[in-house]
């Protein structure tokens, strides 16, 4: 099976590539959505949360503390390396488990803002970045979630700067609302299936 990362970053439309390419009938793994529900669910990674946050970091009903974990990772750059190292191999190994379990499809997507930050372009064979101008990505955020301008850009500038994970990447997907994704998509997913085959 032939797996593909895909990144890019606020506003450039990744989630709205990877939904395109989920209604092909290709499986997608959201790793935002996945780090949430293993940091629930899995006992390993829960006691390594508690040991590096405190017991505290989860409520008396043993669900997450998100509020309190969030207070910890932005308070403490070394907290939150502690937290990410614990947090990112678990959601390695659940997308490897869950690529390996997903019999019959010829590939699969594994989707995260993070792809590169984190390491995970390590458990796939191609990476893909989405990518648009940065006045489309200010006005996207900007619409979707009420922000400001100034918030939006505050944002972007946390975050891994897009030339980089442009040129981190095996393909690059312009979405600029005018550039035809689909072609691009299947441009993309041509080329995977070359170059795996090699």
């Amino acid at each position: 099976m032939i797996k593909i990362g895909i990144t890019g970053g606020i506003g450039c439309g990744k989630s709205y590539v990877a939904a395109i390419m989920a209604a092909r009938g290709i499986p997608v793994y959201d790793s935002d959505s996945n780090a949430k529900r293993l940091m629930s669910s899995d006992a390993g990674l829960r006691e390594k949360l508690k040991s590096i946050a405190g017991d505290d970091v989860y409520n008396s009903d043993g669900s997450l503390n998100r509020r309190m974990l969030a207070a910890y990772i932005f308070a403490d750059e070394f907290g939150r390396r502690k937290v990410e190292s614990a947090v990112h191999p678990a959601v390695k190994n659940d997308f490897l488990t869950w690529a390996d379990g997903i019999c019959g499809h010829e590939l699969c997507l594994f989707e995260s803002a993070i792809l590169f930050e984190s390491g995970f372009q390590d458990c796939v064979d191609f990476t893909v970045t989405v990518d648009a101008p940065l006045e489309l990505r200010i006005q996207r955020c900007i619409d979707r979630d009420g922000v400001g301008r100034e918030t939006v850009l505050q944002r972007i500038a946390s975050q891994m700067s897009q030339d980089e994970k442009v040129r981190l990447a095996d393909y690059v997907i312009l979405n600029d609302d005018v550039s035809d994704l689909s072609a691009q998509i299947d441009g993309m997913i041509d080329k995977c299936r070359i170059t795996f085959k090699k």
